[in-house]
């Protein structure tokens, strides 16, 4: 049996195990997989005995995904970008691999299942976490015009700008007024618990694309800001869909299709 899992704290609201179970039911893969729930200070120990007992792959997620990327001894360079890993697996050589699909999985949801092309674009992004760095590399793959990057800390949102300040730049929240943007993507971590910083209206062109990386039972305080701008809206599910499937993609060689999962994510209400 092929062994795979997700290691997380918190985890149990994960629904990696619902994703992979699906893939490896539309591929025809005998898999396994689980959400473990892993003590703090004990990841690099659960690592060594999931890859030691014949585990094939895992991924990771908060509050994990620095320490991954430490212990990773061959990483990808989108990895090495990301300066964090979400996913592992021992590569030919017998060492411990790693990958961040989180930027693809973004990119994969916005320019396919969104039909929006970023050419050209400018894009707002809010918020200079990891879950941001995450996603700048894929992004400026996409030959956009121009990314800002908001942040209420400067220093952060400037710390990431200049990994390309030929296109991307830094700014305040406050900074945003009379600006118009093409696709604003929401990376605030806060976004799912009610929080967000203070948009001006007409913050979106017509036939804008606003993009929350988070998603949840209710919709975030983002999306209800986005819907009053009289465009169109979409949420996390496909990312963490799409970031899924190029995980299973390294693993077992095979792209499983997506836009069922997304749609059965949703229709059985078990977000």
């Amino acid at each position: 049996m092929n062994n795979y899992a997700v290691f997380g704290n918190p985890i149990s609201h994960s629904k990696s195990p619902f994703i992979h179970a699906a893939f490896a039911k539309q591929t025809g893969q005998d898999l396994t997989y689980i959400a473990e729930c892993v003590p703090l200070d004990g990841f690099a120990q659960q690592v060594g005995d999931f890859f030691k007992k014949g585990g094939k792959g895992l991924n990771v997620t908060v509050p994990f995904k620095l320490e991954a990327f430490a212990l990773a001894q061959s990483r990808t360079e989108r990895a090495e970008i990301a300066g964090a890993i979400n996913t592992l697996w021992i590569g030919k050589c017998g060492t411990l691999s790693g990958d961040n699909t989180d930027g693809v999985g973004l990119l994969r949801d916005i320019i396919i299942n969104q039909a929006f092309d970023l050419t050209k674009k400018r894009i707002l992004i809010l918020g200079a976490g990891g879950a941001v760095r995450g996603i700048l590399s894929p992004l400026l793959s996409a030959n956009p015009q121009q990314i800002i990057i908001a942040n209420r800390t400067l220093s952060k949102a400037a710390e990431l700008a200049n990994l390309e300040p030929k296109t991307m730049q830094s700014c305040g929240f406050d900074d945003l007024n009379g600006e118009t943007f093409d696709l604003i993507i929401n990376g605030v971590s806060s976004g799912l618990h009610g929080e967000m910083p203070n948009l001006p209206q007409k913050l979106l062109k017509n036939n804008g694309l606003a993009y929350d990386m988070v998603y949840g039972n209710q919709k975030t305080p983002f999306m209800k800001w986005a819907e009053n701008q009289n465009c169109k809206t979409v949420d996390g599910i496909g990312m963490l869909v799409e970031q899924a499937a190029e995980a299973f993609f390294i693993w077992r060689g095979i792209r499983p299709e997506t836009i069922s999962i997304m749609k059965s994510l949703r229709h059985k209400e078990i977000l």
